[in-house]
């Protein structure tokens, strides 16, 4: 059960990641805002999208 949640979890992080690189190619992107409950993963998603972008 634990991996699967865990699985599961990545699948979502990759996912969001992906959205966030789709916002960076595009022409017309306004300034993002993240905004989550503590302990979501916003700034691992940041870190992320930094270290790919």
């Amino acid at each position: 059960m634990y991996i699967c949640l865990t699985q599961r979890i990545l699948i979502m992080k990759r996912a969001q990641l992906e959205e966030l690189l789709k916002w960076k190619d595009s022409p017309r992107r306004k300034p993002l805002i993240i905004r989550g409950a503590r302990q979501v993963g916003k700034t691992w998603l940041i870190k992320e999208f930094g270290a790919s972008a």
